[in-house]
């Protein structure tokens, strides 16, 4: 009993002294899987489009390419050389899907995904680990996770550094935003619909990943049933006569001050149906990602212009300069904002 005292105070001494051994190699992602911390990380092939945006923001030089190509007008607020990376397809998600032999000659040091946390999700990305060998790492894509996300990041990338501002900012921008709101009475916030679709009849449904910004804001969200992406009719819409609309869609916006169809609804009435802004990537929805956490702030200008009067060209700025490596001006910042 003796000896085996003294060795574990020897153990104990050993990793006081030397903290870097006491550092465990492995991180427990969004599923709960103990994912190995590689040894050295310089390439990282994003899963799906949250994903690549997510480690944009954290290493842009790590990620490998994109899922998709950016447009010309996203590259003007991303960096050069990053933005023109190669288009090599995605694991999550439809179309565009690379095959386990492309993965491997690229040669990826480890596999980021970011968004949903479903069984469908988590089977894949140990699916994918098994077949290629590969450490696949699935993260929580919900906003209020981002803080811990980012910090996961950072182990798992050995940039802990990098990936605090980027953490700091989240919790920071999400409490602030959280505490002004809870001052307004639930009663006095406005419903909102989300629309999607160049005719508006789609929306996400409630809980969806996709509606994070609006439960950051506490609005109600008119459409309360369905298990996921729904369409409804002009009928239902009439129905729930929402105080404000929200889309990412131009052709809808239009849509909704030209067609007599949508007059009757008090958010068109009201002049209160608002387009995101979506360059370098959607502020509210596309894709579900870190690039909404700009949107949050234009969501709560846009819902609440009482309880956040500030000019929003210098948090853009600011978010931009941090998140995706590039400085703007204000007048950049204003063709953003639409102003």
């Amino acid at each position: 009993m003796i000896i085996d005292r003294r060795a574990a105070l020897a153990q104990f001494a050993a990793l006081v002294a030397c903290p870097a051994l006491a550092r465990a190699d492995t991180v427990t992602d969004g599923v709960g899987r103990s994912i190995m911390i590689p040894e050295r990380v310089t390439k990282v092939f994003a899963a799906g489009p949250p994903a690549a945006v997510l480690l944009y923001t954290h290493a842009p030089d790590l990620l490998v390419g994109w899922p998709r190509a950016n447009t010309a007008a996203a590259c003007e607020f991303l960096l050069p050389d990053i933005c023109k990376r190669p288009q090599i397809g995605r694991i999550t998600g439809s179309g565009n899907t690379i095959n386990t032999e492309a993965l491997l000659n690229l040669a990826p040091d480890l596999i980021l995904d970011f968004g949903s946390l479903g069984n469908t999700f988590a089977s894949l990305a140990e699916r994918v680990k098994q077949q290629s060998g590969i450490p696949y790492a699935l993260l929580d894509g919900r906003l209020g996770a981002t803080e811990a996300v980012y910090r996961t990041l950072g182990r798992l990338t050995h940039r802990e550094r990098e990936a605090e501002p980027l953490a700091a900012y989240a919790a920071r921008t999400i409490t602030a935003i959280r505490e002004r709101v809870a001052r307004i009475p639930v009663e006095q916030r406005p419903r909102v619909y989300h629309a999607r679709g160049p005719n508006g009849l789609n929306t996400p449904a409630p809980g969806s990943i996709n509606l994070d910004p609006f439960d950051v804001v506490g609005v109600t969200n008119v459409a309360r049933e369905g298990r996921s992406g729904f369409t409804v009719s002009m009928e239902q819409v009439l129905l729930w006569d929402p105080d404000v609309i929200i889309t990412i869609e131009k052709e809808f916006f239009d849509l909704a001050h030209s067609d007599p169809n949508w007059k009757p609804i008090k958010a068109v009435r009201a002049g209160r149906v608002y387009l995101a802004p979506e360059l370098p990537f959607g502020w509210i929805d596309f894709p579900p990602s870190v690039n909404r956490l700009i949107g949050l702030w234009w969501l709560a200008k846009m819902l609440y212009p009482g309880e956040f009067p500030e000019d929003l060209k210098p948090i853009v700025r600011e978010f931009y300069a941090l998140f995706y490596h590039v400085s703007i001006d204000d007048a950049q910042a204003a063709r953003l904002l639409r102003e």
